[in-house]
């Protein structure tokens, strides 16, 4: 994945009719929005009808509320998520904040850093996650994944190592000390009890494998893996040269992932191995590269693949998680996913 920098805009203006009705309502109605991009299948859809063509030209802003952050590299990239009338997003800084969806008054705010000394990052968003009296939301801070508690905004410190799992650890199972150098600025999906993430990792030599990975939300433990590079004895291991599992990078999920929740299945949008533009050091097919890959939620199994480009040489990677969609052919229902891909970024421009 590739940054593009922007000028900070640090102010969210807010439609509170919207606010106010993506809480109510049941979500198999597509009326709340609990979850980034609105479901689990990430359809980014609402049919609430309050505001409509005839009504639209009407709206005001109803309220405004400043980040305070202070950056001239990062925008504000948060989609938003509002339970049971409370706001929660991401700032510019990686400030985590709660507002009163209703009249934008803050509630809490949470400061990852200890000091000014980061300019901030980029965040899509968070991820929820609630049992009986319970409620957490799960942060990406640069390397670092986070717990807090989402009625306070306390970090939850019996979360992960001393408060956060460190997602550059345990990411390789072969005993080898490496340097990492693994990301992620898109939410993680829950499934039970499990946050299953995807990373943002470079594309350039000396890139770090995209593996994903599930923890358990209450103690950070690594529940399982899938190498998106496959190691020996794995399915599609032969699709590459014999040592490249060592070496090469990539394949991650770094848009974000789409879940079958009846079903247990997790859906994964793969990006282009490294280096994304040249391929003679990894002949083959490259599986998982540039994959779909549908993996049993709850055990990292791989249960289908389907790979759009084979030994991608143009990053053509799938930049955003599918949409969950049901389909009528000859009479019957299809449960399906629809998949967007892209086009390719130009190469760099260059003098001799």
């Amino acid at each position: 994945m590739k940054l593009k920098l922007y000028r900070v805009f640090t102010i969210i203006t807010v439609l509170s009719i919207f606010l106010i009705s993506c809480q109510q309502g049941e979500r198999k109605d597509y009326n709340t929005w609990k979850i980034y991009r609105g479901d689990e299948g990430s359809n980014a859809y609402s049919q609430l009808n309050q505001i409509n063509t005839g009504n639209v030209k009407q709206l005001k802003v109803a309220w405004t509320y400043r980040t305070g952050d202070k950056s001239d590299v990062f925008n504000l990239e948060c989609n938003p998520i509002i339970i049971n009338g409370i706001l929660y997003a991401v700032s510019p800084n990686l400030k985590t904040f709660a507002l009163d969806a209703k009249t934008g008054k803050q509630i809490w705010v949470f400061n990852p850093f200890d000091s000014a000394s980061r300019n901030g990052g980029v965040s899509r968003g968070l991820t929820y996650w609630e049992s009986k009296d319970e409620q957490r939301l799960f942060m990406f801070v640069y390397n670092k994944l986070m717990a807090l508690d989402a009625k306070t905004g306390k970090q939850i410190m019996s979360f992960g190592d001393s408060g956060y799992v460190d997602l550059n650890k345990d990411l390789r199972d072969d005993g080898i000390v490496r340097y990492e150098d693994v990301q992620n600025t898109s939410p993680g999906i829950i499934y039970k009890d499990l946050i299953i993430s995807g990373s943002m990792v470079p594309e350039g030599y000396e890139g770090y494998p995209g593996h994903i990975r599930a923890y358990d939300v209450r103690t950070g433990k690594r529940k399982w893996i899938f190498h998106t590079v496959p190691q020996p004895g794995e399915f599609g291991y032969d699709t590459w040269p014999p040592d490249a599992w060592k070496y090469v990078g990539g394949a991650n999920n770094w848009g974000g992932m789409s879940l079958d929740e009846k079903r247990g299945i997790v859906f994964l949008p793969l990006g282009s191995p490294t280096y994304d533009y040249y391929g003679a050091d990894r002949k083959g097919q490259n599986l998982f590269g540039n994959c779909i890959v549908a993996l049993d939620a709850k055990t990292g199994k791989r249960l289908w693949h389907f790979q759009t480009v084979h030994h991608d040489l143009w990053d053509y990677d799938l930049p955003a998680p599918p949409n969950l969609v049901t389909i009528e052919k000859d009479g019957k229902s299809i449960d399906a996913i629809a998949q967007t891909s892209k086009c390719p970024e130009p190469l760099p421009s260059r003098t001799y």
